[in-house]
């Protein structure tokens, strides 16, 4: 213990980065540790949809009509607020929230838990484009 003081009363800079570092690193883990409970995997959505789960497509109408995944109700992103009230009607049966990429699946699944919703919230992790690379079908119209 004593070398340590030491070390830092001698390298006050080294320490100072190394303190800096090691409490970015705690806060990039501990962020991704609770966002971990968020995101799902395609295949882990496809077993959820087939137990009754509610697939969100948050893109834009005209994306939708592009490709979208069977079954899926679009709402776009920029029409979801925290005190949505469109989906109460799905009563307790998982949502999952999809997008392009899986951020904006993300950060609505976080947006509508913070708006009170109590049914389980999903993001598609990698969104339509790990849909897709996993050959999963999608459907245009």
């Amino acid at each position: 213990m004593d070398r340590l003081l030491n070390y830092f009363a001698n390298h006050p800079f080294l320490a100072g980065a190394a303190v800096v570092l090691a409490i970015a690193v705690i806060a990039y883990e501990s962020r991704r540790w609770g966002e971990r409970g968020l995101a799902i995997s395609p295949t882990e959505a496809v077993r959820l949809m087939n137990d009754g789960a509610v697939l969100i497509d948050l893109r834009g109408p005209n994306q939708f009509k592009d490709g979208h995944i069977e079954g899926a109700r679009n709402v776009p992103g920029d029409q979801l607020t925290a005190s949505h009230s469109g989906f109460a009607r799905f009563g307790d049966r998982p949502l999952i929230l999809c997008c392009d990429s899986g951020a904006a699946g993300a950060a609505a699944a976080r947006t509508l838990a913070r708006g009170g919703h109590g049914g389980r919230l999903y993001a598609l992790r990698g969104g339509l484009a790990a849909w897709r690379q996993e050959n999963l079908p999608v459907v245009r119209g």
